[in-house]
């Protein structure tokens, strides 16, 4: 039995931790923390979670708790995530993974010293649909990949309630939106981008919206967008190739409907898309790599190239309103 403390009573964890878990022999939540001890009281009555704790660091040092789900806003995620590595503890980290690659090197660093797994919770990543593209790209069958184009565009609310809306938080669009297609273009890809062009549009601060120009080693041209305030919502990955296309509508979360077409030397084919939802395959993954010793799709060096190129894309973005407010 692998037993998950939550770090945070946060919003995300229900679906992301307790529905999946509940489902899964292999798992069980045995503990919620959060500053707030009423809060934290409540958050487990209201999900049937054993034990609450006051404060993180409690937590951190129960005997009960094999694994951390670290659920907290970005800003949090470094300073707790190595203080369960340190702790002892497996860690599984929401995305994005930090608010910058000095704070995910230094998460890497210490899930090598503790010798403890440390994945980032892109749950996308572990679904079959993205388990068979990335497979289907790297055999080759596409041909050498061209063009690319991946958005994640969905309406959040403006509000001071709103993590998402703040800075301080390490929040905006390409943090927690745009983390995705990045990724997704960077693991279809296989390879680590150039950022060549960014423009944002800021809002007290915050990237309400980020598009990004990106170009890979092998030659591949890529486009990516995301949007906290579009007009429609937007989640797709495209691939251009020598041999004709892939793209996947609605990649981030396959189980709420997905399309998942390929055209190869003129056939076009509908992928299946049917299977265990992302959130069951990612505590699966989860557990192959405790139990299993399987090899961790998320975190280390590929969660410290993400939030490196998220460091390139902000940079061009500033650079490019600077310019502008010079002229």
């Amino acid at each position: 039995m692998l037993r998950i403390g939550l770090l945070g009573a946060s919003r995300i964890a229900p679906k992301a931790v307790l529905a999946p878990a509940a489902g899964a022999p292999a798992f069980a939540v045995t503990a919620v923390a959060a500053r707030d001890p009423e809060r934290a009281q409540a958050y487990a009555l209201q999900h049937a979670i054993p034990a609450a704790t006051s404060g993180y660091a409690a937590l951190l040092a129960r005997d009960d708790v094999d694994i951390v789900y670290v659920g907290l806003p970005p800003s949090a995620h470094a300073q707790w995530t190595i203080a369960a590595l340190e702790a002892g503890k497996a860690v599984l980290c929401e995305k994005p993974f930090a608010r910058n690659a000095a704070e995910a090197r230094a998460m890497v660093a210490a899930a090598e010293r503790a010798g403890r797994p440390l994945l980032e919770a892109f749950h996308y990543r572990f679904h079959s649909v993205m388990r068979r593209a990335q497979a289907l790209v790297a055999s080759g069958a596409l041909g050498r990949v061209l063009s690319a184009r991946a958005a994640f565009e969905i309406p959040i609310a403006h509000g001071p309630a709103e993590l998402r809306w703040r800075a301080d938080k390490g929040g905006g669009a390409l943090m927690d939106l745009g983390c995705y297609p990045l990724h997704a273009l960077r693991t279809l890809i296989g390879e680590e981008p150039e950022i060549t062009a960014a423009e944002a549009e800021f809002v007290d601060g915050v990237d309400e919206a980020m598009r990004a120009e990106l170009a890979f080693p092998s030659g591949a041209q890529a486009r990516l967008s995301c949007s906290m305030a579009p007009q429609e919502r937007v989640a797709v990955v495209r691939l251009e190739a020598e041999r004709g296309s892939l793209e996947i509508v609605n990649f981030v979360a396959p189980q709420i409907g997905a399309r998942f077409t390929t055209v190869i030397d003129g056939v076009t084919t509908e992928h299946d898309t049917e299977g265990p939802t992302s959130f069951e395959a990612q505590l699966d993954h989860l557990r192959a790599v405790m139990l299993e010793s399987a090899a961790p799709l998320t975190g280390g060096a590929d969660a410290v190239a993400n939030m490196a190129a998220i460091d390139a894309i902000y940079q061009r973005a500033r650079q490019r309103q600077a310019n502008r407010s010079s002229d």
